[in-house]
C-alpha cells in the first residue's frame, strides 16, 4: 500500500483514539472482541470514523456511493417508494445514515416532479453531528428550503408508516470474526502490545458458537483454517424495526451474498475491507477511526432475522434489476445526447451502477414488510 500521510489534525485524532483503545482493552481485561474494537474504531463519540469530522464520500473522501455515482439511483428509489406511500394513509421515508444527503434530495426532486404537491415527510436518522450539518447544506445546495421539510431523528418513530432506507449501512455493521480450526471454533480479538494493537484469537464465545453452528448446519463444516465475519447485531436490529414499524416497507441495498455464497470454500479469508482515500486494503487495526471497515451482508440471515421480527421478506434483487424495474431506461432517456459531455456523463453513471463488474451485481436489494401486501416494482424482474 502506497497510503497518503497523516496530516496534523489526522495524526492528533490517531492518538486520541489510541488512547481510548488502549483504555478500553487495559478496562476489559488486555484485548477487545473485534467487533467491539470495529464499534469504537467507527462510532466512538467525537473520534470514530462515522462520528469525525472527516470528509469521507465522494471524489475527495474514501469512497463513492451510488447515489455519488448517478442521480438516478436516488430517481429510482424514488418511484419505489412512490408506489408504496400510495398504500398508506400517512406517506413518510425515513433513511438509516443519510451520507452527505444527497440521496435525500434526488428522493424529494423526484417526488415532486412525480407529484406536484403532495407532501412526503422525510426523517433521516443520522446520530453525527457533522453529517447532519452536512446533509442540511446538501439539501439547500440542492433547492432552497428543501432541508426544511426534512426532519432529524435519533429513533425510529413508534408506528411508523411508509418506506424504510438503508443504503450502504448494514456493511458497517461492528462484525464478529471467527476462524474454524481443528480444536474448535475461534473469535478474533483486538490487543496492545508493546504499544501497538495487535490481533489475537481465544475460544468463540457461546452467541458466537450458535451462529456458526447455524451456519455449519446448513452448509456442512467449514474447513480447518476457515476465516469469516457473522454479525450478530443485525438481528436485534430488525427487532427493533418490526416492533416500531406500522405499515412500511424496508429497502435494504449493500454488497454481499447469499449464505451459501458468503461461505463457499473459496471465499476462506472472509469479506472484511477497509477503504481509505479509495484505496482497499484488509488491515483493520492500520488507521482506527480514519478508515472505513466494512464486512459483506449475509442476505440469508437478513431474511431470516426479517421473519423473525415479523417482517414479511417483499423480494431480494440484484441492483441492476432492482433500478432496471424502477424504470432506470426511461430516466436515463431523460439526457440530450445532444449535450454531448453531459449525456455520456449521465450514461457511464448508470453502466457504474447495473454493469455486472461495477455496482450491478455486487450490490444487492433486499426488500422486507409489515402490514403491506403488494408486488414492488423494482422486483418484477427478480434474477
Amino acid at each position: 500500500m502506497n497510503l497518503p500521510q497523516l496530516s496534523s489534525e489526522e495524526k492528533a485524532q490517531q492518538q486520541a483514539m489510541k488512547s481510548l483503545l488502549e483504555k478500553e482493552i487495559r478496562e476489559a481485561g488486555g484485548a477487545l472482541p473485534f467487533d467491539r474494537y470495529m464499534e469504537l474504531a467507527l462510532y466512538a463519540p467525537g473520534l470514530g470514523y462515522y462520528v469525525s469530522g472527516a470528509h469521507k464520500f465522494g471524489k475527495g473522501g474514501d469512497f463513492v456511493t451510488a447515489p455519488e455515482i448517478s442521480p438516478c439511483f436516488g430517481q429510482c428509489l424514488a418511484r419505489q417508494c412512490q408506489q408504496v406511500l400510495q398504500q398508506t394513509a400517512d406517506p413518510q421515508i425515513l433513511e438509516f445514515g443519510a451520507g452527505t444527503g444527497l440521496m435525500a434530495a434526488q428522493i424529494l426532486a423526484e417526488l415532486e416532479r412525480l407529484q406536484p404537491g403532495q407532501t412526503v415527510r422525510y426523517q433521516i436518522l443520522e446520530l453525527s453531528a457533522e453529517l447532519q450539518h452536512r446533509q442540511r447544506q446538501t439539501l439547500e445546495e440542492r433547492t432552497p428550503g428543501l432541508a426544511d421539510r426534512v426532519e432529524w431523528v435519533q429513533e425510529v418513530p413508534e408506528g411508523f408508516s411508509g418506506v424504510v432506507l438503508a443504503n450502504e449501512v448494514l456493511d458497517a455493521m461492528p462484525a464478529h470474526v471467527f476462524r474454524r480450526n481443528e480444536r474448535g471454533l475461534e473469535e478474533q480479538w483486538v490487543a496492545m502490545r508493546e504499544q501497538a494493537l495487535q490481533l489475537c484469537w481465544r475460544p468463540a464465545r457461546e452467541a458466537l458458537r450458535q451462529a456458526v453452528s447455524a451456519i455449519e448446519q446448513e452448509l456442512g463444516q467449514l474447513s480447518p483454517g476457515y476465516v469469516s465475519e457473522a454479525n450478530l447485531r443485525l438481528a436485534p436490529w430488525l427487532e427493533m424495526l418490526g416492533k416500531r414499524l406500522g405499515q412500511a416497507v424496508v429497502l435494504l441495498i449493500d454488497y454481499g451474498y447469499t449464505r451459501r455464497e458468503y461461505y463457499h470454500p473459496q471465499r476462506n479469508m472472509g469479506t472484511l475491507i477497509c477503504h481509505y482515500r479509495h484505496q482497499a486494503h484488509d488491515d483493520a487495526l492500520l488507521r482506527p477511526g480514519l478508515q472505513d471497515i466494512t464486512a459483506n451482508v449475509d442476505f440469508s440471515a437478513v431474511a431470516e432475522a426479517g421473519e423473525k421480527a415479523g417482517l414479511e421478506l417483499l423480494g431480494f434483487n440484484s441492483q441492476a434489476n432492482f433500478l432496471l424495474g424502477c424504470g432506470l431506461e426511461e430516466l436515463l432517456a431523460r439526457s440530450d445526447p445532444e449535450a454531448v459531455a453531459a449525456h455520456m456523463a449521465a450514461v457511464q453513471g448508470v453502466k457504474q451502477l447495473i454493469m455486472p463488474d461495477a455496482m450491478g451485481e455486487r450490490f444487492k436489494v433486499i426488500a422486507l414488510g409489515k402490514g403491506l401486501e403488494m408486488a414492488l416494482r423494482g422486483f418484477s424482474g427478480q434474477a
